[in-house]
């Protein structure tokens, strides 16, 4: 059950991280952008560390507070349930 876990949140990251970096790409060129609710439903469903890296690293959505507040309480959620499931804590 963990490893089944660990490999869903790894790939959920992965797939977060992809989808802000396809955004900024989106909003660089005046296209039609991902709706801001499937950005946040993917830091929901354990995408927060995906989504906060690349928020880092492509300066994408830093100006929104809805992004800015919640990816980061997510991430400590994520972190605190990862650690639970793995019996860490």
């Amino acid at each position: 059950m963990n490893l089944i876990f660990n490999i869903y949140f790894f790939i959920v990251n992965i797939i977060s991280f992809v989808i802000y970096f396809i955004d900024k790409k989106l909003a660089i060129k005046h296209r039609y952008r991902i709706p801001e609710r499937i950005l946040i439903m993917l830091s929901i469903i354990g995408g927060s560390i995906g989504s906060l890296l690349s928020m880092m690293f492509f300066h994408h959505k830093t100006k929104h507070m809805k992004f800015i507040i919640l990816n980061p309480i997510l991430v400590c959620v994520w972190i605190y349930i990862i650690l639970s499931i793995n019996k860490i804590i």
